[in-house]
């Protein structure tokens, strides 16, 4: 068995466990909904600026805005970090 079958194995053994409440250590990392168009308005973009700049589809946004969809996942993540340090991921995603 090679290294990296033996890791997938045992993070598959780990979310079996945590799936069936036997693995109380485990760290979940939950995001609640958010203001989209807030975040966007207190960083004083347009939504064409937004979206540039976190590589978000201006046709994405919208519906985000409308309340049409949510973000979910990665986006939802960024999104997250954004509302809370936005010049730090301006800076990063600038380098």
């Amino acid at each position: 068995m090679t290294d990296f079958f033996k890791s997938i194995k045992q993070g598959m053994n780990e979310a079996i466990q945590f799936a069936e409440g036997k693995c109380p250590q485990a760290v979940v990392h939950q995001f609640s909904a958010i203001d989209v168009k807030n975040i966007r308005s207190n960083l004083a973009m347009s939504q064409t600026e937004f979206a540039s700049a976190f590589g978000i589809s201006v046709s994405t946004l919208r519906h985000w805005e409308r309340g049409d969809r949510s973000p979910q996942g990665p986006a939802l993540i960024l999104l997250n970090v954004v509302a809370k340090e936005p010049q730090a991921v301006l800076n990063a995603l600038a380098a």
